[in-house]
C-alpha cells in the first residue's frame, strides 16, 4: 500500500518502531516542566532527564510523534511563517529514541529502512552528512548501507554536533537531506549554496555520546544514547511530490476551510497560509492550559491569535472568522489527538473572546498606521511612530512589522527602543539599561557563599562609581549566589562584605540585580566582596518550591492533563499556586 497521507506516515512510523520493540510514548504537553524552554520545540524534550540518567524508565526504546511549537523563546519561526515553505509556529516531529540501549548502527540503519523500505524513496534522492571526526557513523553509511561517496559530506561545523547546553550530554550528528532536483535553486549540505531550497534535511539522527564539562573537557558517556527527529510534514512534502509544506495534504485541507471561511476566492497567498498555520499552534496550545495573557506563554498565543486575525483584516474581513477554523482542524487532526476533539467547545469560545476582544483594536489601529505611513519618506518607520501606535491605540508593534514587511517596508528599531525608554523614565521600579558587556555566573547551586567583584552600581537608574552609606541602589557582580527572582519564586536576600563597607541585600531580580542599601562605608565599582545570602530563608524557599510541584502533580491527577501552571508566588513564609479554570 502506498503511504502518501500524512495520517498515514504518523502511523507508519510509529508502527514501523513498534514492530521493533520501541514503546510508543504519547506527545508530550506544549508547555514542558523545564524553566530552561518556553514551549516544547523538540521530540525529546519529555525525555531529557531519562538522558541526563535523572528520571529511570521502564523501556529503553521509545518512538513518538511529540507536538512541537517555535513561536517563543530561544526558538522562534512567527515572524518566518507565510513567507517560506517550511516554517511553522506548529509542526510535529517524529522520533525514535535509546536510552543507553542501541546505538549508530541500529539508529542509522532503523533511518534508511524506513525511508527506502517503507516510504519508497529512491536512494539516489537521499544525501548523507556526517559530523567530520565521526569515522564511525561514516564506515556505517559508507561500507554498510554502501551510500554512494558522490551522496556524502563531512561537516566540521556544529550544524552536526548536537549539546543540551554548555555542559552536559553531546555528541556527533548524521543528517539525512532530500534532493527535490535540479529544477529548483541550491547546492548540497555543506557547498556555498547550502542554503538553497534544493536539498532538504528531514531527519537527524543525534548520537548523545559525550559528556562535555564547564572547562570543555569532554568524556564517554557510560551509556550511549540516540535522539532522532523528522518533521513530519517536511517527510509528507517528499512524499506527496510537493516543494512546499503548505502543499500537503493536512495544509491544502485548512487553506481551502480558511478560503471558505473569509470568502476568498483563491486558495493561494500569504494571508491562507499562515491562517491555516496558526490555527494549529493556537488550538493545540489551548488544549494544553494556556489562555491569552500578556507574558510568557499567554502572551505568545495572543500574539499568534491576533497576527492570524491581522492576516484575515488584509482579505477584507471585518467579523470575527478564526474561531471557525476550529472543526475543520478537528476533522484533519482529531483522529490523531482526540484531545483536539475533546476540547474543541473551550477552543471554539477562547479563540472568539480573543477575536471580539481585539477587533476595534485592530480596526483603529490599522487605520492609524496606514494613515501614518503615508506621511513616512522612504522606506523605514521611524521608531517612534510604532511606540505610539502602541502606546497609544494598543496596537502591537510586530503587527506593525509583519504589515511593514509585506509592504516592502523597515523599521527604526532603536528609535522605537529610544522612545519606550523615554516613555519609562520617571515611572517607578529598578529597571535600568546594563551596558553589554555585564554578566554574571550564578553560583548559588553549588554555594551559599562566595567572592566576586562589583562590575556596575546604580542609583536611581542612573550608573555610578560608588555608593555611599545610607544610599540605595542595586549591585552587579561578576559572580554571585544569590538565586534570582524567576518562575514566582522570590530571589536571595543577604549581605555582600567588602573590607569597608557592607550592603545589605534585600532582593535578587532579574539579571541577577542585586538590590538593598549600603549601611555603612562605601562601595565602589572594581571592589571585591564577600558574597553571603540567607540561607534559612533560601531553604524555607525551596522547600514552598518544591511544594508547588507536589500540588501541580495532584491537580494533574484529581482534575486532568489540562491543568497547566499559570504562576506562583513562592518565599520562605508561604506559597501560591495559580491556575486556569478553563469550561469544558
Amino acid at each position: 500500500m502506498e503511504i502518501k497521507s500524512s495520517n498515514a506516515l504518523r502511523s507508519a512510523f510509529l508502527d514501523f518502531f513498534r514492530d521493533r520493540q520501541h514503546e510508543i510514548v504519547a506527545s508530550s504537553s506544549l508547555v514542558p516542566d523545564d524553566d530552561s524552554l518556553l514551549f516544547t520545540n523538540a521530540g525529546m524534550v519529555q525525555f531529557k532527564d531519562t538522558f541526563l540518567g535523572m528520571e529511570p524508565r521502564p523501556y529503553k526504546r521509545a518512538a513518538s510523534s511529540q507536538r512541537c511549537v517555535r513561536a517563543g523563546g530561544k526558538h522562534n519561526d512567527l515572524d518566518n511563517v507565510g513567507y517560506t515553505a517550511r516554517h511553522h509556529t506548529f509542526f510535529e516531529m517524529l522520533g525514535n529514541f535509546s536510552f543507553g540501549d542501541y546505538f549508530k548502527k541500529e539508529a542509522i540503519q532503523y533511518a534508511w529502512r524506513f525511508l527506502t523500505d517503507v516510504c519508497a524513496i529512491d536512494q539516489d534522492k537521499l544525501w548523507v552528512t556526517v559530523y567530520d571526526k565521526d569515522q564511525e557513523a561514516a564506515d556505517i553509511w559508507l561500507k554498510d548501507i554502501k551510500v554512494s561517496k558522490q551522496r556524502f559530506t563531512r561537516i566540521a561545523t556544529s550544524d552536526n554536533f548536537w549539546s543540551m547546553g554548555e555542559t552536559g550530554p553531546c555528541g556527533p550528528c548524521s543528517e539525512i537531506f532530500y534532493d527535490h532536483g535540479s529544477s529548483v535553486p541550491g547546492g548540497p549540505p555543506g557547498s556555498s549554496d547550502e542554503d538553497g531550497d534544493r536539498y532538504v534535511e528531514i531527519w537527524n539522527l543525534v548520537f548523545m555520546q559525550y559528556n562535555r564539562s564547564a572547562d570543555g573537557a569532554m568524556s564517554e558517556l557510560p551509556h550511549p544514547s540516540v535522539d532522532t527527529g523528522m518533521g513530519l510534514e517536511r517527510l509528507a512534502a517528499v512524499m506527496q511530490g510537493v516543494h512546499s509544506n503548505y502543499g500537503i495534504d493536512l495544509f491544502q485541507q485548512l487553506i481551502k476551510a480558511a478560503a471558505q471561511i473569509t470568502g476568498t476566492k483563491h486558495v493561494q497567498g500569504n494571508e491562507l497560509r499562515v491562517i491555516a498555520d496558526h490555527i494549529r499552534s493556537c488550538a493545540f496550545l489551548i488544549v494544553d492550559g494556556v489562555v491569552p495573557a500578556n507574558t510568557k506563554h499567554g502572551y505568545v498565543l495572543r500574539r499568534i491569535i491576533r497576527r492570524a486575525i491581522r492576516h484575515g483584516y488584509e482579505l477584507g474581513v471585518r467579523k470575527a472568522f478564526f474561531h471557525r477554523m476550529v472543526e475543520p482542524l478537528c476533522e484533519q487532526m482529531g483522529a490523531a489527538y482526540p484531545e483536539l476533539v475533546n476540547a474543541k467547545h473551550n477552543i471554539t469560545k477562547v479563540l472568539l473572546a480573543e477575536e471580539e476582544k481585539f477587533a476595534e483594536t485592530l480596526e483603529t489601529g490599522m487605520k492609524k498606521l496606514e494613515e501614518k505611513i503615508r506621511t513616512v519618506t522612504g522606506k523605514e518607520i521611524p521608531g517612534d511612530l510604532v511606540f505610539d501606535l502602541y502606546a497609544t491605540y494598543g496596537f502591537p508593534e510586530d503587527l506593525t512589522a509583519d504589515y511593514a514587511r509585506r509592504k516592502g517596508y523597515t523599521i527604526d528599531w532603536p528609535g522605537f527602543e529610544a522612545a519606550k525608554i523615554k516613555h519609562s523614565e520617571g515611572h517607578e521600579g529598578f529597571d535600568v539599561v546594563l551596558p553589554s558587556n555585564v554578566s554574571t555566573v550564578f553560583s548559588g547551586y553549588e554555594k551559599q557563599r562566595d567572592e566576586a567583584k562589583v562590575v556596575a552600581l546604580y542609583k536611581e537608574k542612573l550608573s555610578v562609581r560608588e555608593l555611599a552609606a545610607g544610599e540605595e541602589g542595586i549591585v552587579f557582580l561578576d559572580r554571585t549566589p544569590f538565586y534570582a527572582e524567576s518562575g514566582g519564586q522570590v530571589g536571595d536576600s543577604g549581605v555582600l562584605v567588602s573590607k569597608e563597607a557592607v550592603f545589605k541585600v534585600s532582593a535578587t531580580r532579574k539579571y541577577h540585580s542585586h538590590m538593598g542599601q549600603l549601611s555603612h562605608g562605601r562601595l565602589s565599582v572594581g571592589d571585591t566582596v564577600r558574597c553571603e545570602i540567607h540561607p534559612d530563608k533560601r531553604a524555607d524557599t525551596a522547600r514552598n518550591h518544591t511544594a508547588t510541584h507536589l500540588m501541580h502533580a495532584a491537580l494533574r491527577k484529581v482534575l486532568g492533563d489540562h491543568v497547566q501552571q499559570k504562576g506562583s508566588l513562592v518565599d520562605a513564609d508561604h506559597l501560591r499556586f495559580d491556575f486556569p479554570i478553563i469550561p469544558l
